[in-house]
């Protein structure tokens, strides 16, 4: 549902003023805020943000200046970082599956904590990054996620122990386990499965003689669409009850927010380009789509939108630019009567828009705008 007679920042109207769209207008505020919602919930961890939710240097900068840390995937969210000014000690890598390029640069720029899942791994981080600190990688439950990622990653206990023994015999420092509930998870229990899963790594790892010291419970936590979710007090309650209880003797605990960092800090304003009826159905046609901004329409996500009419609203077909018939951002929006020239503001569009987005067909990357 649109959000009829809900003003815009005045700020991100006065940038759309002289800016053309589509464009992104992140609000800075809300990103500071964010930031210290985390540390005052997750008093006890140290925040990675990650940098895959989206690397504009405009919130790299910011997270520099707020004292948030960074969590990287690539060579080139490494070098950008560098190029930056981030210094190595800020930063880690989590993604299980690296190149041996990327690991070999990681490590020469000082970076020394890896996460990894596989015989493959422990073997590439052995003879590219050896004495470095690594965290197995746990495969978990994924309830509750609109995105989820528990496929493709991870390991049970057993071969997660494994892998922790055979990392220290090839001389890596076995420091701890990692899990990610998946992406926009709203149940605050899948945290707490996960916990006790690891708690059972974590004793088995004791058994064969490896002293764990790190969590990183990664990232996960979902923001507001078009649902209610639960409030990061909520489910910061959840985890560390569950950690303390878990791990009465105290750990190093790691969380790894992307989306939540951000989400909402960004406004996607678009414009009608067309409108159509076709087989009984109403069709609207915005400047973006799923190839240069709305990707996640396709995993599920429901972005709220707005607009300056007021009229009843109505279900539209609304679709992106492109000439591919995949470019459908959704088969139910419910808008006003619109007509070419008026525009839909996107909202919670700050994570995963830009950083997904092509110029497939020709069509422009929305340019990013930032507000204070």
């Amino acid at each position: 549902m649109p959000e009829k007679g809900s003003p815009l920042n005045k700020d991100i109207e006065q940038v759309l003023k002289t800016e053309g769209t589509p464009a992104l207008v992140v609000d800075r505020r809300l990103i500071r805020q964010k930031y210290q919602e985390f540390c005052s919930e997750f008093s006890k961890a140290k925040i990675y943000y990650a940098l895959k939710a989206n690397p504009h240097p405009g919130i790299i900068e910011l997270c520099q200046e707020v004292g948030c840390d960074f969590e990287i995937s690539s060579q080139g969210e490494l070098e950008l970082l560098m190029r930056l000014g981030v210094p190595a000690q800020k930063v880690i890598s989590s993604n299980p599956v690296k190149g041996p390029a990327f690991i070999r640069s990681a490590y020469a720029s000082g970076i020394d904590l890896f996460v990894f899942d596989s015989y493959d791994e422990v073997e590439k981080l052995s003879r590219f990054a050896s004495g470095s600190k690594v965290c197995v990688r746990l495969s978990v439950s994924n309830e509750g996620s609109e995105w989820p990622l528990s496929k493709k990653f991870g390991v049970q206990v057993e071969q997660a122990v494994e892998l922790l023994v055979l990392a220290q015999k090839q001389g890596l420092k076995a420091r701890g386990i990692a899990f990610h509930v998946g992406s926009q998870c709203t149940m605050p229990t899948t945290w707490a499965k996960a916990i006790e899963k690891t708690k059972a790594a974590w004793e088995l790892a004791a058994e064969k003689g490896i002293e764990l010291h790190t969590l990183n419970i990664g990232g996960g936590f979902p923001i507001k669409y078009t649902r209610p979710v639960p409030s990061i007090a909520e489910i910061s309650r959840v985890i560390e009850e569950s950690i303390a209880k878990a791990f009465p003797g105290g750990i190093e605990v790691i969380a790894v927010p992307g989306r939540a960092l951000v989400g909402e800090a960004g406004t996607l304003a678009a414009t009608v380009v067309a409108k159509a009826a076709r087989d009984r159905e109403r069709w609207l046609y915005l400047d973006i789509g799923v190839f240069n901004g709305l990707m996640e329409t396709v995993g599920g996500i429901k972005y709220p939108m707005m607009t300056k009419r007021s009229t009843q609203t109505s279900k539209w077909v609304l679709a992106g630019p492109s000439c591919d018939d995949f470019d459908v951002i959704s088969t139910e929006a419910e808008l006003p009567e619109l007509e070419t020239g008026d525009r839909v503001y996107i909202m919670s569009a700050g994570a995963y828009t830009t950083a997904y987005a092509s110029e497939f067909d020709g069509f422009p990357i929305p340019k990013t705008h930032f507000v204070d």
